[in-house]
């Protein structure tokens, strides 16, 4: 991978985070979202960092396929689209409620254990279709609850208390621990809580591509491969029918994609070469034309990096300007 010479490989004199994305409307530039970026090569060696990328970041829900790797370390035995809802931040579509649900009934629970928050569809679309129909905030339908289901079984079939199945210290808590340190090849710098109450590592951007690395050149049958198999197999239920992460892992073969909130992203191509970034402010708009600039430096060549890169700004209906990356 060669990287344009256009390309600063480090943050500016000042120390500041380096811009991403550039908001313009009407020809002009109205914002600007900085944040750090690093890409890695096929042998996993940094090609090119922007910013801060050896300081510990949350990962939000790019975390994600090392907590599902983490239920099956714990010995649940789950494969296809109820592997992909386990690693997913899932668009609320009704094919993910009916999957959640499901697997509730094959695991002998219930709802009301899931501890993530009740919400709303992701999907805007699908939001306004469950409200009109005079749905209200449910568990089964916030992002996480595939994730949750998943923790809860892993749990019950422990033998495990399900009741605090979202302490840090609940052995499958502390399982998902060492698969994240295990992964990304350093020691979590800080542990939080995430929106839906999960615990929620902290380790640096280098870090984390260098876990989606690790899973998609696990050796088949490994909890990671089969994480990673799994979420490129069934990407609609790791995302939803309108998102740009099933767009990716569907159009470009081997590729593993997972968006977190408050502006993150990691990529993993199926030679090794991977990316993350973090949008300083948390802006999740900035995070399309990021990613298709970092997949176009990685080598990526195809149609839907177009796709995700064309993030359109209106104004009075019509379209006035753009989001697109700044570097």
């Amino acid at each position: 991978m060669s990287v344009p010479a256009s390309v600063s490989p480090s943050p500016s004199p000042s120390g500041i985070p380096p811009v991403l994305a550039e908001v313009v409307r009407s020809g002009f530039v109205e914002s600007r979202h900085r944040g750090s970026l690093v890409l890695l090569d096929a042998d996993g060696a940094v090609e090119l960092a922007l910013g801060e990328v050896t300081e510990p970041v949350f990962p939000r829900s790019s975390n994600k396929p090392m907590q599902a790797a983490g239920v099956l370390r714990a010995g649940l035995d789950l494969s296809g689209e109820r592997l992909a809802l386990a690693a997913a931040s899932h668009s609320g579509e009704p094919f993910h409620r009916d999957l959640v649900q499901k697997m509730l009934d094959e695991h002998g629970l219930d709802a009301g254990q899931l501890q993530c928050p009740p919400d709303l569809p992701l999907d805007e679309a699908e939001r306004e279709t469950y409200l009109a129909a005079g749905a209200v905030r449910d568990r089964v339908t916030m992002n996480c609850s595939g994730k949750h289901t998943a923790m809860l079984a892993a749990s019950a079939l422990r033998g495990w208390p399900l009741e605090t199945y979202l302490d840090p210290a609940h052995p499958l808590q502390q399982l998902i621990h060492r698969v994240v340190e295990e992964a990304s090849g350093e020691r979590v710098a800080a542990t939080g809580t995430d929106g839906c109450g999960a615990p929620l590592m902290a380790i640096t951007l280098t870090g984390l591509a260098r876990a989606y690395r690790t899973f998609v050149l696990s050796a088949p049958d490994t909890p990671e491969r089969r994480v990673a198999d799994a979420m490129r197999a069934h990407p609609e239920y790791v995302a939803g029918t309108h998102r740009h992460d099933t767009w990716l892992m569907r159009e470009v073969p081997g590729v593993l994609s997972k968006m977190g909130a408050d502006g993150v992203q990691a990529v993993a191509l199926p030679d090794g070469r991977a990316l993350a970034f973090k949008v300083e402010d948390g802006a999740v708009r900035a995070l399309r034309p990021v990613l298709a600039r970092a997949l176009t430096l990685l080598g990526v060549e195809s149609p839907v990096v177009e796709r995700i890169g064309r993030v359109p700004l209106s104004g009075g209906g019509r379209e006035v300007g753009e989001i697109r990356a700044g570097f």
